[in-house]
């Protein structure tokens, strides 16, 4: 009776050892990140794809050095390091997938490296639905408001935003459409982080210059870590934005680090080290209460939907986006997905390796 156990045991060894390496091979594994790149007005479904002054190195990580040209968008988290001057430019073409604003990242952005970015566009120069990280780097992000009517219009609009590691951020927004509100920072909550209290803001030893003649920074949660306000004088965040000692929302921001000194020549509160353009929008008239969102009078452009958001002081209004569909004719480019070949394969060798095993057991 233990000789005929001992005989079925071994029967089961190699179907064991055939369960085991499947479970250790694994099958296909898809890294986290961005389903799709908009860049140089093609469409990307796969990393490892690259033109002048950039490279999609996988799913989450592209890098720009020294990339001049049409809008780029991303639909999933992304992490985008910057090496030297780079510039990104709202597309008007009828048929492009973003057509207001300089960036579109449909999840988490962050910005990383030691190289600088500029981002225009009429409603947004960077739009992020989720959270924006701006880690070390240089960023110029600024809306013209061109063409737009009933929208809020801003440098940055995302979830929430975090500026970190000495980085440098310049976000201004105007317009003179009517009902654009005008904004250098909008942040909004669109409902994507559950339980979370979305329109954070963080500076944590780094630059931040913010305009718009209806708020330089609009907000519902804030925080300095090692950063002042140097303007406005005596600023604090309240209910919907960085107000002054008075309680009047700001229509200018400065935040500095904690004991910078301002360059040769420029005062205390002067603007963002190394910048000096008029970062001041526009005088705009600003409508009754927060901003609302609304159709623009572009043609090309899809009425935009709204959702309403009630803090304790004001309601809110988001800045609701949308992707246009990707026309037919849309230039397209995929890499072959080889990751999956070559889990195909392993596996029918696996599959040849357990049947001679198996067989060979029988015959014991």
């Amino acid at each position: 009776m233990f000789a005929a156990e001992s005989h079925a045991s071994r029967h089961y060894i190699p179907i064991v050892a055939m369960a085991c390496l499947c479970v250790l091979l694994g099958g296909p594994s898809y890294a986290a990140g961005a389903e799709s790149l908009i860049i140089a007005g093609a469409t990307y479904y796969e990393p490892g794809v690259s033109g002048p002054g950039w490279v999609w190195t996988d799913a989450d990580h592209l890098e720009l050095n020294g990339y001049a040209g049409e809008a780029i968008g991303a639909e999933g988290d992304l992490v985008l390091t910057l090496a030297g001057q780079n510039s990104v430019t709202e597309s008007h073409a009828p048929d492009a997938d973003i057509t207001l604003c300089g960036m579109e990242v449909w999840g988490n952005l962050t910005l990383r490296g030691t190289g600088t970015l500029t981002a225009t566009g009429s409603q947004c120069g960077i739009h992020v639905s989720q959270a924006l990280v701006v880690d070390g780097c240089t960023v110029d992000a600024r809306a013209d408001g061109a063409d737009i009517t009933n929208e809020a219009v801003a440098g940055v609009i995302a979830g929430d935003m975090a500026v970190r590691g000495g980085g440098r951020v310049v976000a201004a927004g105007a317009g003179s459409g009517a009902g654009v509100r005008a904004y250098g920072v909008f942040l909004q909550d669109a409902g994507l982080s559950a339980g979370v209290d979305g329109c954070r803001l963080s500076v944590d030893a780094s630059w931040l210059d913010a305009a718009g003649a209806d708020g330089g920074v609009a907000c519902t949660v804030g925080s300095l870590v090692s950063a002042r306000f140097v303007t406005p004088a005596g600023g604090v965040f309240g209910a919907s934005g960085v107000v002054d000692a008075s309680g009047a929302v700001a229509p200018h921001v400065v935040i500095e680090p904690e004991g910078a000194t301002p360059p040769a020549g420029e005062t205390d509160g002067g603007d963002v080290p190394g910048d000096s353009a008029d970062k001041s929008p526009a005088d705009v008239s600003p409508a009754a209460g927060e901003p609302t969102t609304g159709p623009t009078t572009n043609p090309a452009l899809k009425p935009a939907a709204t959702t309403t958001k009630t803090t304790t002081a004001a309601t809110k209004t988001t800045v609701a986006k949308t992707v246009k569909p990707k026309p037919a004719n849309a230039t397209t480019a995929a890499l072959p997905k080889t990751g999956d070949n070559n889990w195909v394969v392993a596996s029918v060798a696996l599959f040849l390796l357990g049947t001679v095993l198996l067989t060979a057991a029988y015959r014991c």
